[in-house]
């Protein structure tokens, strides 16, 4: 396990190595010139060729990009264009509300959609297991931003029951120790607080889960309905195990494999891709912090952004690689 998880850590290497290669690539050929836009389009000629060689854009793209990995080396992610903050500061609470918000919305996906799926395998072409496919085809139909609009008309305005944006009550601000609001609440004892910041993650929560959601509760009851039909499944019925334990002690643990799987690629996905959710719900997170760098051509902040990104969608695929052997033993990594 120890030989593998080095050679598997190794292997990052290159694939982050050619991530900024192509990010570095794809970032200039976007159509615009950094200085330009931070000086606006009334800008003289003397003024946007001053600032470029001040941003060091200027030079050659390979002296820029070999400077951007000996930084890289030495844990700089280089400094903002438009800031002027060094990114490796300036990111973190923007990943940290991502990171809350994904974790919060694959709680409700897991738990959710495993059950969904455990019930509809076991009850297989019952009323419950037609509607649940039903809806989990739904489920991975709607549009996100179609879905995070109707939930703020519905909760927001009409029931006025949940807050419709942000992380927080503006006029109760958290103060922020690790930039996980609900960690920070319950450190310092603020359950007013706690209770306000759960609030604000409910509707942008339950509309970036409704697609894992989905896709998680059609994968389990496939996997759920190979496995009951397995002998050992048979024998454990015919014994008088009660439900819960053949469902959850003995099948679920086999069929599991495949759903780990898919929560790991939706897991990275959540991260990477939750721009949209956190646009309609004015989140402060990874998704718009690298929108709206791309809007004034911030290229050390698309780069880092794009790089961090990539690098915890490996890493989690790297997790769910070793959870394999801790759930199921047959599986060995010699």
């Amino acid at each position: 396990m120890f030989q593998y998880t080095i050679r598997r850590l190794l292997q990052l290497i290159p694939v982050l190595l050619g991530m900024t290669l192509i990010v570095f690539f794809i970032i200039r050929a976007i159509p615009g010139d950094p200085a330009q836009v931070i000086l606006g389009q009334q800008a003289s000629k003397e003024a946007i060729e001053q600032l470029r060689n001040q941003l060091g854009l200027d030079t050659a793209w390979y002296v820029q990009y070999f400077d951007y990995l000996k930084g890289l080396l030495t844990g700089d992610l280089g400094n903002s264009l438009r800031t002027k903050t060094e990114v490796s500061s300036e990111i973190w609470p923007y990943l940290a509300a991502t990171a809350e918000l994904a974790i919060v919305a694959m709680i409700i996906a897991v738990v959710i959609g495993v059950n969904a799926g455990i019930i509809s395998a076991w009850f297989q072409n019952s009323w419950f297991d037609y509607t649940a496919m039903i809806l989990a085809l739904i489920g991975v139909s709607l549009p996100i931003f179609w879905l995070g609009l109707m939930e703020q008309w519905v909760f927001g305005i009409q029931l006025d029951w949940l807050p419709t944006s942000g992380r927080e009550n503006v006029r109760n601000p958290v103060s922020s120790i690790t930039n996980f609001y609900l960690l920070d609440t319950l450190i310092q004892g603020r359950f007013d607080q706690f209770g306000d910041v759960f609030k604000h993650l409910i509707l942008p929560g339950i509309a970036l889960a409704t697609i894992p959601m989905a896709i998680i509760a059609r994968m389990t009851r496939s996997s759920m309905l190979e496995v009951m039909r397995s002998d050992y499944i048979r024998t454990a019925r015919a014994k008088g195990l009660k439900m819960f334990w053949v469902v959850y002690k003995h099948s679920l643990k086999n069929a599991i494999i495949p759903v780990l799987t898919v929560i790991g690629l939706q897991m990275g996905l959540l991260l990477g891709g939750a721009i949209l959710t956190e646009t309609i719900f004015g989140w402060p997170g990874i998704g718009r912090y690298i929108y709206d760098a791309i809007a004034y051509r911030d290229y050390p902040v698309i780069q880092s952004g794009i790089l961090v990104v990539a690098m915890i969608f490996v890493t989690i695929n790297l997790i769910v690689d070793l959870l394999y052997a801790a759930v199921d033993p047959r599986i060995k990594y010699n």
